[in-house]
């Protein structure tokens, strides 16, 4: 019997799991000591002052905040998104405004951005849809021109890179997810990386309660002394988590450069292939690999044949706008209803082995 295709995996490694135990032991598991090492574990691989929180939905939370967005305020994203994206936006009371994609890569469309922009926009939020960069020298040009804040949802996109730059050093913020499925896990998490100083402080502040731990110390009467100025959250990072995510980083370039070899594979054997075609990525970007999309022109029969060889695929996300908590499908953003009609994706992931990538590429190729 054919060992079964999973459409995505949870990398654990056996140094991750010690590290878990190890941090169990010493029953010192909130933040700490784990989550610092992690932090400066990220910036050896050149993000700019990251900071670990509990998941990648309040990275754009506290994002949000710390650019001044609140209500009556606009926020330009794509609807080629998980619902997250967009109910970040609403958690601070502003309104998202979705821009259309391009059709051929899936990520926020500049003209798109250009004709949404009004006097109550604040932000753009930018998603690296699959793992593969946006257009993001133009996109800050843009926002630099209207004073806008970037920030980039890289929760597909940890480990890419655009013009040799790793994503987490280009824009104002960035945030990642560290989700039990994405390439790099710490069960749940995230973490979110600030280019400003002061942003950096703010964040670090607001992840817990919006106190200073590192700059406020415990009274006489066991009370740390501070004096919040600000709406703090509870969104720090366990030191569990992080033992994890420290773990798996040690793995994790070997990882990256096997997606690479499976998405350069299923490049070069899907590109002539009748009935589908490939998303255009451009050389001067890196893509981490997290999805491998397609666009089919029968989706429901393409669907179905790779069902009916044990092959899972999945559009893993329709555009977002569709919800009614967003006003409804927005029949205007023409490449996202296109996309939304043709996009599907295959699997791409470390536990996929040579056999199980040829039999996917046979069974596309046969039509």
């Amino acid at each position: 019997m054919d060992k079964e295709i999973n459409f995505f995996d949870t990398t654990i490694t056996d140094k991750s799991i010690q590290n878990v135990v190890d941090v169990l032991t010493s029953t010192r598991i909130s933040a700490g000591k784990q989550c610092e090492v992690f932090e400066k574990k990220l910036s050896e691989r050149g993000l700019i002052n990251p900071i670990t929180l509990n998941s990648g939905t309040v990275t754009m939370h506290l994002a949000l905040i710390a650019s001044g967005v609140g209500p009556g305020d606009e926020v330009i994203i794509p609807a080629q998104t998980f619902i997250s994206t967009g109910l970040s936006v609403l958690y601070v009371g502003a309104k998202p405004v979705f821009a259309d994609i391009n059709y051929y890569d899936g990520n926020i469309s500049i003209e798109s951005i250009k004709n949404k922009i009004t006097s109550k926009t604040k932000a753009i939020i930018a998603v690296h849809w699959a793992g593969y960069p946006c257009d993001l020298d133009e996109i800050n040009k843009l926002a630099s021109e209207f004073n806008l804040s970037v920030i980039e949802d890289a929760a597909h996109a940890f480990g890419a890179s655009y013009k040799n730059k790793p994503i987490g050093s280009i824009s104002r913020f960035t945030s990642f997810s560290f989700q039990a499925i994405k390439n790099l896990t710490t069960g749940d998490g995230g973490a979110i990386c600030c280019l400003n100083e002061d942003d950096f402080h703010l964040v670090k502040k607001l992840r817990w309660f919006d106190i200073d731990r590192e700059n406020t110390s415990v009274g006489f009467l066991g009370e740390r002394e501070y004096d919040a100025t600000n709406v703090g959250f509870k969104y720090h990072m366990n030191d569990i988590a992080a033992s994890l995510g420290i773990g798996n980083l040690e793995f994790f370039d070997k990882k990256l450069n096997r997606l690479n070899e499976i998405s350069n594979l299923y490049r070069k054997k899907l590109s002539n292939v009748s009935g589908i075609e490939l998303l255009n990525y451009n050389s001067d970007r890196k893509s981490s690999n997290w999805l491998f999309p397609l666009l089919v022109e029968d989706r429901t029969n393409f669907i179905k044949k790779m069902n009916s060889y044990n092959i899972p695929v999945s559009v893993v996300h329709l555009g977002i706008d569709k919800n009614q908590i967003f006003g409804g499908k927005d029949f205007s953003l023409t490449n996202q209803r296109k996309f939304d009609e043709n996009q599907i994706h295959i699997p791409i992931n470390f536990s996929l082995d040579d056999s199980q990538i040829e039999k996917i590429i046979k069974t596309i190729k046969e039509g």
